[in-house]
């Protein structure tokens, strides 16, 4: 029987594959010849906002379609890119044309939630179809049921494939060390929940590179307990954010540096505010561009917040995107694709 659509597009996290999820692909499959299954958050740190991988992902879903029709889904991880849109539509476009050979048969999915639905108005080239909210699930919902309480009351709203997954996933060590970082979560921010305004937290952040290398930590702390992150912290309500930037840098990484070269080498500074950059609450950072000259790499030790501090090329922090804490990943490619 001959589709509506040669291709059909749905977009998601999928964090996990939900019935919702389940009933709105099926319905793409019944409208669209072929479906491009769009998974975002590709190649995040785990967390419990992104607690799977794209693969692990990808069998969820392909363990509750028919061998028919997976024959007829493509699978598509795609990062994100907090801070342009052009960038995430520019990496859609050039994979979804690869697919559909540029067919203007495309119809785009998806169900207007709420503002986080814009980017639904971001292909004006193909069709759109409001798909609605099945049973009103939601998958933030889900997820505060598998990670805090008790890992409980969170199966009847998945298909049983997934259910089977999420119960092998709760004998796994990454299992306790995200219920653990949930708990963590939810302690920080009851804590604010007395202020008389939802706080606003102010951090920094140095991106420091010297011959082809970044000056990175590892985080000894929760959230992102063992990731790969930035020098930086909170600013102290008596200093700058330069001062804030170069004291945390300091005490993070001991790098061995006089602080007027730093203050002389700070080339670019921006500011990253994305909403939901940070799990513990909205969090603006102010990160400063610190180019030192060329020559050997400056000793450094980890301290204070850091586990360890340590120089990595370029090449291995694309290698270990997958490890690294919220945005910095995308912070220090923001500066590093100017120079």
């Amino acid at each position: 029987m001959t589709k509506e659509y040669q291709f059909g597009i749905y977009i998601g996290r999928f964090q996990p594959f939900h019935l919702g999820h389940l009933e709105t692909l099926k319905l793409a499959l019944a409208k669209a010849e072929q479906v491009i299954l769009i998974l975002g958050s590709h190649r995040v740190a785990a967390d419990i906002r992104n607690p799977w991988s794209s693969q692990e992902r990808i069998e969820m879903i392909r363990d509750c379609l028919s061998a028919e029709d997976l024959n007829r889904v493509h699978f598509l991880p795609i990062r994100d890119w907090l801070y342009s849109d052009n960038l995430w539509l520019s990496a859609i476009q050039q994979q979804v044309f690869e697919i559909t050979k540029r067919s203007s048969s495309v119809v785009v999915l998806g169900h207007r939630k709420d503002a986080t639905s814009y980017y639904l108005d971001l292909f004006p080239q193909w069709d759109c179809f409001e798909t609605g909210s099945y049973q009103n699930l939601n998958s933030t919902e889900i997820r505060h049921s598998y990670f805090g309480a008790a890992g409980q009351g969170y199966k009847d709203r998945l298909p049983t494939p997934v259910t089977e997954r999420l119960e092998a996933f709760q004998k796994s060590d990454r299992y306790q060390a995200l219920c653990e970082e949930y708990q963590f979560i939810q302690t920080y921010q009851k804590a604010w929940s007395v202020a008389p305004y939802p706080p606003i937290f102010v951090t920094t952040d140095a991106v420091v590179v010297q011959s082809g290398h970044v000056l990175v930590v590892r985080r000894k702390a929760k959230p992102g307990l063992g990731l790969i992150a930035l020098p930086g912290g909170f600013l102290n309500q008596d200093e700058t954010l330069i001062e804030g930037m170069l004291r945390e840098l300091k005490e993070e990484t001991r790098l061995k540096v006089p602080l007027p070269v730093l203050r002389g080498s700070i080339a670019d500074s921006h500011v990253f505010d994305n909403p939901g950059r940070s799990l513990r609450g909205r969090t603006i950072t102010h990160a400063y561009f610190i180019q030192l000259k060329a020559g050997e790499l400056p000793p450094v030790k980890g301290s204070d917040d850091a586990e360890k501090a340590w120089w990595i090329s370029l090449a291995d922090l694309y290698a270990h995107e997958d490890q690294i804490y919220e945005d910095h990943f995308q912070i220090i490619q923001h500066f590093v694709s100017k120079v």
